[in-house]
C-alpha cells in the first residue's frame, strides 16, 4: 500500500509527473524502433542464422541492444558507439594536455567535449555498420539480403548510423527533460526487454529436461542474492571523520563542528562493466559477421565463459574502476578545500598528508569495488557457460539494471522529499551511486 501511495504522490507533482511520463514515452519510442527492420534485410531469417551461429556470444551482445542486433534493425548498434566515443575522449583528457585543459574550462569546455563525442559516435557507428554490412554479404546472405552490393552497404551504414545518432539524441533528451540518466536508461530498457525471452527460454529448457526445477530455483535464489549484494555495496560508504577548527569572527565563534567525508565503496558505479563490455564486444561483433576461420576462432575465444574473455574482461573492469574514480574524484582538491575552510582529519596533518591519506583509502576502496564488480559480472557467466542457462539477466546485465534503477529512484526520491512527500523508504533516503 505504501508503494502505491508513493506512486500516486509522483503524479501529484506536475513537474515530476511530466518528467516521468516523458521518460516513459521516449523509452517506448526506443522499443518501437528496436523492431523496425533495416531496409533490404530479412530480419527473422537473419536472427535465426546469427543466434544458431553466434550462440552465447551473440546473445550477450544482443542484450545491450534489446534484441535489435540479432535482427539488424535500425537500432542494431544501440548506444554502444556513444559509450565507445566517451571512453576515447575520457582517455584523451589524460593523454592529450589540450583536451585535458578543455575539460577544466567549466561548462564551455564540457560542451565542446560533448560535441566532439557526438562526432566520434557517428564515425564509430559508420565504421561498425559498414563492417556489419560487408560481413553479412561475406556470410553468403542470399536468403536474408535482397540486393547485395554497394547500394546495400551504403544504405545499411546510413541506416544504422542514423539509428545510433537518434538514440544518442534520445538519451540526451531524457537526461535534460526526463528523470534519470538517459543513456543508462536506454541500456536498462534494452536489458529489461530481454527478461521475457530469458524466462521463456528457461521454461523451454525445463520442459525438455535440460534443466531441473531444483536448479532453476537455485538460479533464482542466486539472482536474488546477487541483487541484495549489489544494493548493499552500491549504498555502502566509508566515512572519514572531519573536524572543523573554531574561528573567531568579531565577537562570534564559528566552526568547531564534526562531520565526515563519505567515500563510496564502488565510486565508479556501473561505468567499468559498461565500458569493458563496449570495448570487448566491438571486435567480437565484427568477427561474428565474417566467415573466415581464424576470425571465427578469435570470436570463439572471446565468448563469455572462456579464459581469454574472463582475463580481458576482469582486466578492463579493474582499469576503468581506477581510471573513472581518478577522473571524478581528486584527493588533492578535497584536501585543499578542507584546509581552506579550516577542516582536518583527526590525526592527519592538513595539506599533502591529508591528500595522501584520502588517496590511500580511496585506492583500497576502489580495489574492493573492482573485485566486487568482477565477481558479479563473471561468476554468473561461468555458471551459464557450464550449465547452458539463458543469461540475459546474468551478472553484467543485473548489475546495470539494479544500478540504474537505484539512480533513477534516487532522483525521484529527491523530488518527493523536496516537496514534503514521503519517499520510497520509511527511514532515510535512497542514495545514488555518485
Amino acid at each position: 500500500m505504501r508503494l502505491i501511495e508513493n506512486i500516486r504522490n509522483i503524479f501529484k507533482i506536475p513537474e515530476l509527473k511530466n518528467r516521468v511520463l516523458f521518460t516513459l514515452a521516449m523509452l517506448f519510442v526506443y522499443r518501437v524502433g528496436a523492431h523496425i527492420p533495416t531496409p533490404g534485410i530479412n530480419g527473422e531469417a537473419l536472427s535465426r542464422f546469427l543466434m544458431e551461429r553466434g550462440g552465447a556470444l551473440m546473445g550477450f551482445f544482443d542484450m545491450f541492444s534489446g534484441g535489435a542486433l540479432s535482427k539488424v534493425t535500425i537500432f542494431a548498434l544501440g548506444i554502444m558507439p556513444y559509450i565507445s566515443a566517451s571512453i576515447i575522449f575520457q582517455l584523451l583528457t589524460v593523454v592529450i594536455p589540450a583536451i585535458g585543459k578543455l575539460a577544466k574550462e567549466g561548462e564551455a569546455g564540457r560542451k565542446k567535449i560533448v560535441r566532439y563525442t557526438r562526432y566520434g559516435t557517428v564515425i564509430i557507428a559508420a565504421i561498425q555498420s559498414f563492417g556489419i554490412a560487408v560481413g553479412l554479404e561475406g556470410m553468403g546472405g542470399g536468403e536474408f539480403i535482397r540486393d547485395p552490393g554497394w547500394s546495400f552497404r551504403l544504405l545499411t551504414m546510413i541506416t544504422l548510423t542514423s539509428g545510433t545518432a537518434f538514440l544518442m539524441w534520445l538519451g540526451e533528451q531524457i537526461t535534460e527533460r526526463g528523470i534519470g540518466n538517459g543513456i543508462s536508461l536506454i541500456i536498462f530498457a534494452g536489458i529489461v526487454a530481454q527478461f521475457p525471452t530469458a524466462v521463456i527460454s528457461t521454461i523451454g529448457l525445463v520442459r525438455t529436461g535440460e534443466l531441473s526445477i531444483f536448479f532453476v530455483l537455485l538460479l533464482v535464489i542466486l539472482m536474488l542474492a546477487v541483487v541484495a549484494v549489489i544494493v548493499f555495496i552500491e549504498r555502502g560508504q566509508r566515512k572519514i571523520p572531519v573536524q572543523y577548527a573554531k574561528r573567531m569572527i568579531g565577537n562570534k565563534v564559528f566552526g568547531g563542528q564534526s562531520t565526515h567525508l563519505p567515500l563510496k565503496i564502488n565510486t565508479s558505479g556501473v561505468i567499468p562493466p559498461i565500458f569493458a563490455s563496449s570495448i570487448i564486444m566491438f571486435p567480437a561483433t565484427i568477427a561474428g559477421f565474417i566467415s573466415i576461420p581464424w576470425v571465427q576462432s578469435i570470436a570463439k575465444e572471446l565468448s563469455p565463459g572462456t579464459t581469454l574473455y574472463t582475463v580481458i574482461y576482469v582486466g578492463l573492469i579493474f582499469f576503468f574502476s581506477y581510471f573513472y574514480t581518478a577522473v571524478i574524484f581528486n584527493p588533492v582538491d578535497i584536501a585543499e578545500n578542507l584546509q581552506k575552510h579550516g577542516g582536518f582529519i583527526p590525526g592527519i596533518r592538513p595539506g599533502s598528508k591529508t591528500s595522501e591519506y584520502i588517496y590511500r583509502v580511496l585506492t583500497r576502496l576502489t580495489f574492493v569495488g573492482a573485485v566486487y564488480l568482477s565477481l558479479v559480472c563473471i561468476l554468473p557467466e561461468i555458471l551459464i557457460s557450464k550449465f547452458n542457462v539463458p543469461f540475459y539477466f546474468g551478472g553484467t546485465s543485473l548489475l546495470i539494471a539494479v544500478g540504474v534503477a537505484l539512480d533513477t529512484v534516487s532522483q525521484i526520491e529527491s523530488h518527493l522529499v523536496t516537496r514534503s512527500y514521503d519517499g520510497f523508504l520509511k527511514k532515510g533516503r535512497i542514495k545514488g551511486r555518485r
